[in-house]
């Protein structure tokens, strides 16, 4: 097996705010992956590994690069000791082997720690339960083995809580009773997410490329459904983007009919001025690192041995986070994700500063 730091002699250009990015081809178990380090200002980087066919090794760099920055200014908000990473790993997950995912659990242990990796897109709990078989440096394996289990639940109560606090500010302080909530994406958050919206007095409309998820809620809650491509255009309240990343663009936002935009997906925004084309048209957007924290938090109350409770606990504070930095946008009249950005890298600043005076 090869890794290799990456670095502008590779011919792929470094983004200077990460702190390491690592990458490995092994030609025997077919492993192509990236790892990437934004900081450990604050703790070790933490971040999941998400497997998907990239259509090209540039489109997966992008993606880390994107990810792993995120997963430090969410642990950041969220108030951890911990910094932010990601992993992806290229290829079709339905094709993913013991082999591979052996020499992934090698390609993990040569950071030493400094990265921490979970279950994301195209990975699960069973993967991260035979990853911790060979590497101590996996999270969120199945509560029999010591983790916080599946965290698609307590995620999608971070989201929700999100939810409320934008609705109290935005919609005028009555939760989400009577409030409409379209949902992009009904997999295991936003299923989860959908059923709290429910008990909340919520209105759905859900849309899903895959039957059997819309099935699944619709077994449990009712709901109206539409066209995954045409949701967007769904006159609501709240719009809960929590499929894969980018469905706020150029073509899509011009489309919403929405006071909130609050969902579980990452990088929600295809690229960081489409916030104030939202803004133009009176839309609140909450960022998503901001709403979807709930897993990273659930995953940081492991240690020492996992307590629900206090982690749930946590996990509601996303609602006070939430509404505090939505009133300070407000008397400033900057954009939400200024605040929780200037936040959050206030506080690895501070952390990178202690750290450098030692």
């Amino acid at each position: 097996m090869a890794d290799e730091t990456l670095d502008e002699e590779a011919g792929v250009p470094l983004d200077p705010e990460h702190e390491h990015v690592g990458a490995v081809w092994d030609r025997d178990s077919g492993l192509r992956a990236v790892i990437a380090i934004h900081s450990t200002a604050l703790g070790p980087s933490l971040g999941g590994t998400r497997y998907r066919p990239y259509p090209s090794f540039a489109a997966a760099m992008s993606d880390v690069l994107r990810l792993s920055r995120a997963m430090s200014y969410k642990a950041a908000l969220a108030g951890l000791a911990l910094g932010g990473g990601k992993a992806v790993i290229i290829g079709d997950p339905a094709a993913k082997s013991e082999a591979l995912l052996r020499a992934y659990a090698k390609f993990l242990d040569s950071f030493e720690g400094r990265y921490l990796t979970a279950e994301d897109v195209g990975t699960s709990q069973a993967d991260m339960d035979y990853l911790g078989r060979f590497s101590e440096f996996v999270t969120g394996r199945s509560r029999s083995l010591g983790g916080s289990g599946d965290p698609s639940p307590i995620t999608a109560f971070g989201v929700v809580r999100a939810m409320e606090a934008a609705a109290d500010s935005v919609l005028g302080g009555n939760g989400l009773e009577g409030a409409h909530v379209a949902i992009n994406g009904v997999g295991k958050v936003g299923h989860a997410l959908a059923l709290l919206c429910h008990e909340r007095k919520a209105h759905l409309t859900i849309a899903d490329v895959s039957d059997e998820a819309l099935r699944g809620v619709l077994a449990e809650v009712p709901a109206d459904v539409s066209d995954p491509e045409k949701i967007h255009q769904v006159a609501c309240d709240v719009y809960a983007p929590c499929a894969l990343g980018g469905a706020l663009n150029d073509h899509t936002v011009p489309e919403l009919s929405c006071r909130v935009v609050c969902g579980a997906a990452n990088n929600q925004l295809s690229r960081p001025d489409v916030e104030p084309a939202l803004a133009a048209r009176g839309i609140t957007y909450v960022p998503d690192y901001l709403a979807n924290a709930g897993g990273i938090i659930n995953i940081a109350y492991e240690p020492g041995g996992y307590d629900e409770s206090t982690a749930r606990e946590h996990v509601s504070r996303i609602y006070d986070t939430t509404r505090l930095l939505l009133e300070r946008a407000f008397q400033s009249g900057e954009h939400l994700s200024v605040l929780a950005d200037r936040t959050a890298e206030e506080r690895i600043r501070k952390a990178r500063a202690s750290r450098s005076s030692r």
